[in-house]
């Protein structure tokens, strides 16, 4: 009999709120000012999910903090604007809290940038804990922050379900040894996710609702 799934990792960017739109912008006027032409926005499709500190190494490794800082300014200045919440998401994980789930982000994002998209939400109490960049060594795909979640959650990887949009948390999960879980409004689409082999595909955030349901029995 499978283990039920009482602990649900989340991912944040891309899963419960939607910065596509943010991310993609931001990128493109850091990239248009530094890297005039090099890049469109079909190539910054490959630059979310993995951290700043990861994405900028693979561009210019001798100029990363700069292009960091740059980033982060203009992505806090268009952030409120650009973001919104994918259908569901609030009465889900409010379902899911009452059912008794435990739940934490793990991101690889700031702490301050998940939290403030957390109060935008209405949902900052809905999460026990919020493992970010600011936590790790190493951000996933390696498993130290799900590990560390788990460890301050106090729950087993055999009772714990990664979910994400992206590869960085379906390998991440993977490497941790938990179930994972991919969703199908990732903007790299469902079947990229599905070549990842994650053991559950959501088409809508509610599914949850069923499968830790279903994963009880």
């Amino acid at each position: 009999m499978t283990t039920p799934i009482r602990t649900l990792l989340f991912d944040f960017d891309g899963t419960l709120l939607d910065t596509n739109e943010l991310i993609i912008q931001t990128f493109q006027a850091v990239l248009d000012e530094h890297f005039a032409g090099r890049y469109a926005r079909e190539d910054i499709l490959h630059f979310i999910g993995p951290s700043l500190e990861q994405t900028f190494t693979s561009i210019a490794p001798d100029r990363v903090e700069e292009l960091t800082d740059k980033y982060r300014v203009l992505n806090k200045l268009m952030h409120d604007e650009l973001v919104e919440e994918y259908d569901g998401v609030t009465e889900t994980l409010r379902l899911l809290k009452a059912q008794g789930m435990k739940m934490a982000i793990v991101s690889t994002k700031r702490n301050a940038t998940i939290r403030h998209g957390l109060d935008l939400m209405g949902v900052s109490d809905v999460f026990e804990e919020i493992i970010s960049l600011d936590d790790v060594e190493n951000p996933k795909p390696h498993p130290e922050p799900i590990h560390l979640a788990l460890e301050r959650l106090g729950a087993s990887a055999q009772e714990s379900l990664m979910i994400g949009d992206n590869s960085h948390d379906i390998e991440g999960g993977k490497n941790a040894g938990v179930r994972t879980a991919g969703v199908a409004w990732s903007i790299k689409g469902e079947d990229f996710l599905s070549g990842l082999g994650p053991d559950y595909m959501l088409q809508h955030i509610s599914d949850l609702l069923q499968l830790t349901k279903e994963a009880a029995r």
